[in-house]
């Protein structure tokens, strides 16, 4: 019979040490991969916030902020953060690199992501990527549109490179995780492992 428990990341005294994934993964909270992941996206939204306001489109920014809020702390946290193990935590906000500060209204789901759930997160995540560029574009500031593209694109790498491929949010579509690295945390945690498993992604 398998025990349930809270996952390994969230529990106030795990067996780090004797784990062959330690600190190979983002799998413990920690302020400063918070830090980290803010400073990549600095570029983009300095020129994008500076860039609007220069083309005159300045008040557009608070629709832009309202897309955010819902995107981030409902949308976004529905269809990705809540099947993270840090979504797990008894807490009413999620701890994590990520989406620090998030409000948990909806419940833990420790089944990996379905395709649905994996389109609205690309393009609800588009859609705000494209919002202020798209106004940059209108307010003819090409340069500062072609370096909020270029910004984009290098936080998307960075992101993808120094932070996705360490991430325990396993079934996001921007995660590269080894297959390895994923096998041995499902296997550290038997209550995740066996919503993966009923989803029809065998662990090995």
């Amino acid at each position: 019979m398998v025990v349930k428990m809270l996952p390994c990341s969230v529990q106030l005294e795990p067996t780090c040490k004797d784990c062959a994934a330690y600190k190979k993964l983002l799998c413990r909270c920690d302020p400063a991969d918070t830090l980290h992941f803010l400073i990549l996206a600095l570029p983009y939204f300095v020129t994008t916030i500076a860039g609007v306001i220069v083309a005159g489109f300045g008040w557009f920014l608070l629709g832009w902020l309202t897309y955010a809020i819902f995107f981030f702390f409902r949308w976004e946290a529905r269809v990705l953060c809540s099947h993270c193990p840090y979504w797990a935590e008894p807490s009413r906000v999620l701890h994590c690199h990520a989406n620090y500060g998030v409000t948990k209204i909806w419940k833990y789901h420790p089944e990996p992501m379905n395709r649905s759930e994996k389109a609205q997160f690309a393009l609800g995540a588009l859609a705000f990527i494209i919002y202020p560029i798209a106004l940059l574009l209108l307010g003819k500031q090409f340069l500062l549109a072609s370096i909020a593209i270029v910004s984009s694109v290098s936080w998307g790498y960075l992101l993808y490179r120094n932070i996705c491929s360490h991430c325990i949010n396993f079934s996001c579509p921007m995660n590269g995780v080894p297959k390895s690295l994923v096998s041995l945390y499902l296997q550290r945690n038997p209550t995740v492992r066996e919503a993966w498993e009923k989803a029809g992604f065998p662990v090995e």
